[in-house]
């Protein structure tokens, strides 16, 4: 089930069900290889992207909006650099980490845009979530 919060937010979503997939990734190399600083790596740059996502839609301000975007990119582009290690290092079959790849490529591309997107019209976007329905505006 979609967590009720992420449901309207397709970007979030994708970063929230690439966390799940990585935490089980992580447990697999950890149980089979016995290989945890690797995974650990993996873990925290893996499940930030969501984190920082989510952090964002409360930001104080649209550069804090801005700011925890672009640490999810940098967090996303440090999962491919993992990914890519795991994988040389035999650590990921081939088919795993083609796809673990391809999607936090896609989520990078998603990421990319929402920032340039912001960048370019700052005051189209909201730096806080829509009120909640019956709460005062």
């Amino acid at each position: 089930m979609a967590d009720m919060q992420n449901a309207n937010d397709p970007l979030r979503e994708r970063s929230l069900e690439f966390a799940v997939r990585i935490v089980e990734t992580t447990k697999r190399i950890r149980e089979e290889h016995r290989e945890y600083a690797l995974a650990d790596q993996l873990l925290r740059s893996g499940t930030s992207i969501g984190a920082n996502l989510s952090e964002a839609v409360y930001a104080a301000s649209r550069p804090d909006f801005l700011s925890k975007n672009k640490i999810a990119l940098k967090e996303c582009a440090e999962t491919l650099y993992w990914i890519r290690l795991l994988s040389r290092c035999n650590l990921l079959s081939e088919s795993e980490a083609r796809s673990l790849h391809s999607d936090c490529s896609q989520l990078l591309r998603m990421m990319i845009s929402v920032c340039k997107t912001i960048e370019v019209n700052p005051t189209e976007l909201r730096a806080t979530p829509p009120s909640k329905k019956g709460s005062p505006q």
